[in-house]
């Protein structure tokens, strides 16, 4: 399957131009332009790019560190369940980035705090 780099990239352009600071929240869940990447990394789906993503970890007002989710159930090891008001997913611990709050597009829901526990316990041991 060939990947659409350059129509990402007139996004990605369209992105980084964005302004104003998103208010998010570790055990927020939310969409966000993961956009077309490299090999094995974790795509954006759709004409946007976007792929739900859980904030494990707000590193600043601009910054936070993400896991991707995904609606398939594949290898338990480096996945979490995790499940908001209105959306089940599994938690690609494998994927785990670091992404500017300008990617993140609108609130979906909360993460399970106790599902959200166990992706911490269950990301800590996989690093």
């Amino acid at each position: 399957m060939d990947k659409d780099f350059d129509t990402w990239n007139t996004s990605k352009k369209e992105i980084n131009d964005r302004l104003g600071e998103k208010l998010f929240h570790e055990r927020e869940i939310w969409w966000c332009v993961l956009g077309v990447n490299i090999g094995h990394e974790q795509d954006g789906r759709g004409d946007n790019f976007e792929r739900p993503v859980v904030i494990v970890k707000k590193l600043s007002s601009d910054t936070c560190v993400c896991v991707p989710l995904s609606t398939k159930k594949r290898l338990e090891k480096f996945q979490s369940k995790v499940s908001g008001t209105s959306i089940v997913g599994y938690a690609l611990l494998d994927q785990i980035r670091v992404i500017d709050s300008r990617r993140l597009v609108r609130k979906i829901s909360s993460a399970d705090f106790e599902e959200f526990k166990n992706l911490v316990l269950k990301l800590k041991q996989l690093l």
